[in-house]
């Protein structure tokens, strides 16, 4: 059993093993609280105590998934075929800037040119979707995620 000292500058516990583990995922704790067992002892910071340090007492988070990293092929690859001339596609990537461009070409654009540059984004959008829905989810995430190809 701890106790530990908060940002208010009080004393606080004890506090268990656990619930200090809880804490810290929590991000209510950090590596700099000071922390002293609750027998007594000299006040630390928490990262000095190695059972309670997460590099050494809590075990990695396992990396995303192909899945997890693929969760976003369909969403976008539909949205590409559907509404592609908006860019929403982009967007459910994460190419905030793309999506902008197709967004502003589409409506800006389809203003002053009656239409036509809002239907080359939609074939854009349209070819995008079909290459996001034929890759395979490894290819997907490549290429993507790991590449960011934003455009084709």
């Amino acid at each position: 059993m701890y106790k530990i000292i908060g940002a208010d500058g009080k004393e606080y516990g004890p506090i268990s093993i656990e619930q200090m583990r809880d804490w810290m995922r929590q991000g209510r704790v950090s590596l700099q609280t000071q922390v002293r067992p609750e027998a007594g002892g000299d006040w630390r910071p928490l990262s000095t105590y190695p059972e309670l340090n997460p590099a050494t007492s809590l075990p990695p988070l396992p990396p995303p998934s192909f899945s997890d990293q693929a969760s976003k092929k369909i969403p976008a690859g539909v949205c590409g075929l559907i509404l592609g001339s908006l860019g929403i596609h982009k967007f459910i990537l994460g190419y905030t800037t793309s999506g902008v461009i197709m967004l502003l070409v589409t409506i800006v654009g389809g203003f002053v040119t009656c239409g036509l540059s809002s239907i080359v984004m939609y074939v854009i959008g349209l070819i995008e979707g079909i290459v996001y829905l034929t890759k395979t989810d490894e290819e997907f995430i490549r290429t993507y995620v790991d590449g960011r190809k934003e455009w084709f």
